[in-house]
């Protein structure tokens, strides 16, 4: 009998690509939906190298916002400890930044920042660290991401400050996960190692 090669050169192209698509149709039904919350606000600041950064530089990319300053004893280093998971994660990427907002601009100028930049290893340069006047930052926090940022005379280094992370996408857009009650979670816990290797699936999610 005359056997069908065509036939059989079709079915052996079939199979092929099945074994090919059904783990890629899986992945991409196993990512979570990400919740978008809000519009992230226009912003104008100094970063570390004396270069003026707005929202317009990261058009176009994923980034992650955090509030911080660099003498802060207490939550701070484990923030910048896992942003730098982040930085890592992502280094090779120039669609991935980060902006770090210092809440003491005062005592945080670009010559202070760039030193702790490079005590810290951050060498993204994606990576922006910036600093301005405290009362536009402030209202940023507080306003434009509702991150709680205050001045705390009798709290440890004089401020208080949320540890959470703000996930933006490439237009703008605060994103985030449904959590398993269906709720958006808002922000990421920049202390807690889970809540970072969400962020960071979530970031490729965006990517």
């Amino acid at each position: 009998m005359k056997k069908n090669y065509s036939y059989i050169g079709i079915s052996f192209i079939v199979l092929i690509f099945g074994i090919w698509a059904v783990p890629k149709i899986v992945d991409y039904l196993s990512k979570p939906d990400l919740e978008t919350i809000g519009a992230v606000p226009d912003f104008s600041f100094t970063n570390q190298d004396g270069k003026i950064i707005s929202n317009k530089d990261y058009k176009g990319k994923v980034y992650v916002v955090e509030f911080f300053f660099t003498t802060c004893p207490s939550i701070c280093p484990i923030m910048t400890e896992n942003m730098i998971k982040i930085q890592n994660e992502f280094l090779g990427n120039p669609n991935v930044g980060i902006a770090s907002f210092s809440i003491d601009p005062a005592y945080d100028t670009p010559q202070v920042l760039k030193e702790y930049a490079k005590t810290k290893g951050i060498t993204k340069l994606q990576w922006h660290l910036m600093t301005g006047e405290k009362e536009k930052i402030f209202k940023l926090a507080n306003e434009g991401f509702n991150l709680y940022v205050g001045e705390m005379p009798e709290a440890e280094g004089g401020f208080e400050h949320s540890g959470f992370f703000a996930l933006i996408d490439q237009n703008g857009n605060i994103r985030s996960r449904i959590d398993e009650h269906g709720n958006p979670m808002i922000y990421y816990d920049g202390l807690d190692d889970k809540q970072i290797q969400l962020l960071k699936e979530d970031i490729k999610n965006l990517l």
